[in-house]
C-alpha cells in the first residue's frame, strides 16, 4: 500500500485548504482510511476518519464543523477539505490506511509521507 499526499500550503487564517490522498496497492473500498497531524516532536494527532465497509465518519473535536473528510473508491483517494483554518491547525497532515476489522479506534497501518499546511494571521 503506497499513500501519496497533496495540497498542503501556506494560507492565511480563515481560509481553505484541499488535501488529497493518493492510495495505490492493495487498497479497495473496504479499508479504513483517515487523516491525522503533527505538529513538531509532538505525538501525532488523529483529525478525521472515514470507515470503508460502513461509512462511518468521524471527526476531533477541534475540527468538527470546519473539516470534511471524503472519498472516491473509483479513483482511490481520500480527500480533506479544511476550513475557516486556524493557526493551531498548522501541522503536518498524513494520510493513514488500514483493512477492515481493526478494532482499535487509531491503530493504522499504513502511512503516507505527509504534507505541510501552515497557517499565519
Amino acid at each position: 500500500v503506497r499513500l501519496i499526499e497533496s495540497g498542503g500550503g501556506s494560507v492565511q487564517a480563515g481560509a481553505s485548504l484541499r488535501l488529497s490522498c493518493a492510495a495505490s496497492g492493495d487498497v479497495d473500498s473496504t479499508y479504513d482510511l483517515a487523516w491525522f497531524r503533527q505538529v513538531g516532536g509532538k505525538d501525532r494527532e488523529y483529525v478525521s476518519a472515514i470507515r470503508g465497509i460502513e461509512g462511518y465518519i468521524g471527526y476531533a473535536p477541534s475540527v468538527r464543523g470546519r473539516f470534511t473528510i471524503s472519498r472516491d473508491n473509483a479513483k482511490n483517494m481520500l480527500y480533506l477539505q479544511m476550513n475557516s483554518l486556524k493557526s493551531e491547525d498548522a501541522a503536518v497532515y498524513y494520510c493513514a490506511a488500514r483493512g477492515p476489522g481493526v478494532a482499535r479506534a487509531y491503530d493504522y497501518h499504513y502511512w503516507g509521507q505527509g504534507t505541510q499546511v501552515t497557517v499565519y494571521s
